[in-house]
């Protein structure tokens, strides 16, 4: 498949696009920094952008099969729209070039998986250190949902830089209020190359977690 991967410099969009290749893909990469993508192959191009820039995402989205992003950032204490106003662009792009598959990360601890990421997380970590970023990531869920597209949203749990283990538990009640779970970003590149020829989770959302 034509795939248009954003946040391909983050620590799961690399997995990503490994992953991708390895199954055949051609790939297109939106990143900020092209100096950041390591990977070199005959199928993938590397384009310098940002999602806050409505003009060059329809520009990468034309004539692409499916749209993943791994989207992220780190200003963690300051009030951001980043990934909101970043999907709005998306999502505005692919109903306008008739590209209707979107896979998006998100987080377990969203809306109706609000409290799935363990007490440490549901009482600290969200409310004291990712509060802003937690709220964008909630709207960015809700445009998703609100759109036209053929979406899958992927919730993983706290994230990990362990190897792609190809076994994990997924589903729309995945996690725990007590623990916080864990997955491998390899294993999160993993499960949403598997939603593109996947419909159990067509607009739907699905906790990922070992």
């Amino acid at each position: 498949m034509k795939l248009l991967i954003i946040g391909g410099t983050g620590g799961t969009g690399k997995h990503l696009i490994k992953q991708a290749l390895e199954q055949g893909h051609s790939l297109t990469a939106l990143v900020r920094n092209p100096a950041k993508v390591k990977t070199a192959h005959k199928n993938l191009s590397v384009i310098k952008g940002n999602v806050l820039d409505s003009e060059k995402i329809q520009e990468v989205v034309a004539g692409q099969d499916a749209v993943l992003s791994t989207l992220g950032h780190k200003r963690f204490f300051i009030r951001t729209n980043i990934l909101s106003e970043g999907t709005k662009n998306i999502i505005y792009a692919m109903e306008k070039q008739k590209v209707n598959r979107f896979i998006c990360v998100t987080s377990l601890g969203i809306n109706d998986s609000r409290f799935n990421l363990g007490l440490y997380y549901t009482l600290f970590v969200i409310p004291v250190i990712t509060f802003f970023y937690f709220r964008d990531k909630s709207k960015q869920e809700k445009l998703i949902r609100s759109s036209n597209l053929d979406w899958t949203i992927v919730r993983p749990g706290q994230l990990t830089s362990g190897k792609k283990r190809g076994t994990y538990k997924h589903g729309s009640n995945i996690g725990s209020y007590i623990i916080t779970k864990t997955i491998s970003r390899a294993d999160v590149a993993d499960f949403m190359l598997s939603q593109l020829n996947d419909k159990t989770y067509l607009h739907k959302t699905s906790g990922i977690t070992y």
